[in-house]
């Protein structure tokens, strides 16, 4: 009977579901068990699409000229022409960085132009955070 009562208990709290808030830096990040974080910085959504499934870093380091410009490079004409790199993105503006690699980045525009605005916008976030 006890292990019955115990294996309940066990059970129970197993089932129950846990939030953990951290505040850091005025940013919050709200975790339940088998969940990924629910709430991310703008910035930080765009890393992971820059890193992950944008392959925006197969050509794009931050400091250094690879196929394409350096990330550093990027945020600095577009901040300087004041373009926008969403737009681009979605293949409905001309190249302004690296004309003579278009042709190259046209590739990826099937993975950029099925993203969701705002995940086009978290990749400029993370673009225009090298300027820092």
């Amino acid at each position: 009977m006890k292990k019955i009562v115990f294996l309940s208990a066990v059970l129970a709290f197993s089932s129950c579901k846990k939030e953990v808030s951290e505040n850091t830096d005025s940013k919050t990040e709200t975790y339940s068990e088998g969940e990924s974080a629910k709430a991310k910085t703008p910035e930080d959504l765009g890393k992971e699409l820059f890193e992950g499934r944008g392959n925006c870093t197969a050509c794009h380091l931050p400091d250094q000229k690879v196929i394409g410009p350096s990330i550093k490079e990027i945020a600095k004409i577009y901040k300087d022409k004041n373009a926008d790199i969403v737009t681009f993105l979605k293949g409905n503006a001309d190249p302004i960085v690296d004309p003579s690699q278009f042709s190259v980045m046209q590739t990826n525009f099937g993975i950029t132009k099925a993203m969701s605005d705002e995940e086009l916008k978290a990749i400029e976030t993370y673009i225009y955070s090298h300027l820092k």
